[in-house]
């Protein structure tokens, strides 16, 4: 076995991978629960493909295909920072411990 093989065995072993883990985030994605799983679930399947236009890009040996993957790179940015802004909210509820209020003397011992 040549070098050039294995590598393209290893190449193609990783886009496979790649490609199960981004279908995980996509189902991961419309099940949420929550808007920030729905967010991060989102980066991380912008991160994957990135990734697996690097390797294509080398496995190819296509220059191209790694502006491409800059050019995603960047787009993926502003996706997630805009779904960040609507969906995050800026002051978020902090939520009072019990412990908290006994400190401050806010307990029902009525003091």
């Amino acid at each position: 076995m040549k070098i050039e093989q294995a590598y393209h065995i290893l190449f193609g072993g990783a886009l496979i991978v790649f490609l199960l883990l981004i279908g995980a985030m996509v189902i991961r994605s419309i099940i949420g629960p929550r808007s920030t799983d729905r967010i991060m679930s989102v980066n991380m399947l912008g991160t994957m493909t990135i990734c697996s236009i690097a390797i294509l890009s080398v496995m190819l040996e296509e220059g191209y295909l790694a502006d491409v993957a800059l050019i995603y790179a960047m787009i993926s940015f502003v996706a997630v920072l805009m779904m960040a802004s609507m969906f995050v909210p800026a002051e978020p509820k902090h939520p009072v411990l019990p412990e908290a209020e006994e400190e401050n003397g806010e307990g029902g011992d009525g003091k």
